[in-house]
């Protein structure tokens, strides 16, 4: 048997050939050119992988389920795995197209497409903020005469907070509504306009595994998404395991799961607004792990990585889980976007700060770097645990300082 792997980002980040040791089948890889010159990394020729290719314009190009369902065909392909957001409902047209095992488009649609997605949760009773398609200019016109500014517009299928725009003013309005082309090249409306919600965002991450909630823990972000030009550290802290916050979010989420559905095995991603008298309302919801070092933090709480144990689970492999249960500890993370100029110096990473598990730099001294392109832009990640929450926030906030006072960038 065959599997293909559909693949945008870092390879290291996700080793397919040790995630798969134990399968004893091949491996068909078709990746993202863009994002391997990113991570400055080569496709790998040696077992497990049968054929390795990448192709431009992979976010966008057609080209990507053309060549994918070639491969398909051509190497006798037995299971499709996807772990970002791109190659989610792409993987998913590949399954129903080849009657293989695995999502498919009606549950990867709902993850996928903000427009369905809300259809959906309002059906369930979840709460949304007010939305509309937009398909002329004039919905948007007549949306925030209704329902006044700020508005919220976003890409029906965007990723990354990329387009994401907070439109305050009369005059941003009008400037974004006569710039912006609102239909795709197919006629379809690609955008959404939304209620500005005020109030905090929390997120709520896990697993599932063959069919049922392995893992699900919330978190709270300490700074606006769709700002990922600030130069200050970005956090983002797990909930303590007594905060009653931290149940009403897990059972949100929980709801939001029963709802959407989705495959037998998937990590997902689910971003809640708390407004300030504690309404909770759905935001978005993704059928993988979240973005943005999510991902190291769910390890950090759990012991496994979200993206590896469902792939392992899809493809019939065991995996070392003792069931359900609370994070034994706190974890958070913090950030750091690019910002432009010329790198002369990183804090020496031997004189780390207490409580950082994971440090990850994206430049290097003597490098220009340029200025974030979207959220997961970054030049520097932390993963910091701590026995608590407020322990954890303030070896978080050491870090910063020690990041700051060793950076020199201009």
């Amino acid at each position: 048997m065959t599997t293909l792997v559909l693949h945008r980002g870092s390879l290291r980040a996700n080793p397919y050939e040790q995630w798969l040791a134990d399968h004893h089948e091949k491996i068909v890889l078709l990746a993202s050119a863009e994002q391997l010159d990113l991570f400055g990394e080569e496709l790998p020729v040696e077992a497990p992988y049968l054929h390795a290719e990448a192709l431009a314009d992979y976010d966008t190009s057609r080209r990507v389920l053309e060549r994918a369902a070639e491969l398909v065909e051509e190497f006798g392909v037995t299971d499709v795995v996807a772990c970002q957001e791109f190659d989610i409902l792409r993987a998913a047209r590949l399954r129903e197209r080849f009657g293989l095992a695995g999502q498919r488009p009606d549950s990867a649609v709902v993850y996928r497409d903000k427009w369905e997605m809300k259809q959906a949760a309002v059906r369930a009773g979840i709460a949304v903020a007010d939305h509309v398609l937009l398909r002329t200019a004039a919905d948007l016109d007549r949306f925030a005469d209704r329902l006044g500014l700020p508005v919220v517009v976003k890409p029906r299928s965007g990723v990354l907070s990329v387009g994401v725009s907070i439109l305050r003013t009369a005059g941003e309005l009008a400037d974004w509504r006569d710039r912006t082309e609102l239909a795709g090249p197919d006629g379809e409306p690609e955008w959404l306009a939304e209620a500005y919600v005020d109030g905090s965002m929390c997120h709520v991450d896990g697993t599932v595994l063959d069919g049922e909630i392995a893992t699900l823990w919330p978190s709270q972000y300490m700074y606006a998404l769709a700002n990922f030009r600030d130069r200050g550290g970005r956090v983002d802290i797990a909930l303590d395991t007594a905060d009653p916050l931290a149940r009403r979010l897990a059972a949100f989420g929980e709801q939001v799961l029963a709802a959407f559905g989705g495959p037998d095995h998937f990590a997902f991603h689910i971003e809640v607004f708390v407004t300030g008298d504690g309404e909770l309302v759905l935001c978005e919801a993704a059928s993988r792990a979240g973005g943005a070092g999510v991902r190291d933090v769910q390890r950090a709480l759990f012991g496994f990585d979200p993206m590896e144990f469902p792939v392992r689970r899809q493809l019939g492999l065991p995996v070392e889980f003792e069931g359900r249960r609370d994070p034994s500890r706190i974890a958070g993370q913090l950030l750091f976007t690019k910002r432009p100029g010329v790198l002369r110096a990183l804090p020496d990473p031997a004189a780390l700060p207490e409580g950082v598990v994971k440090y990850t730099t994206y430049a290097e001294a003597g490098q220009t770097v340029q200025d974030a392109a979207h959220s997961g832009d970054f030049l520097a990640a932390f993963v910091i645990t701590g026995a608590d929450r407020a322990e954890t926030e303030a070896r978080i906030r050491t870090a910063e300082s020690w990041f700051k006072e060793g950076l020199d960038i201009g």
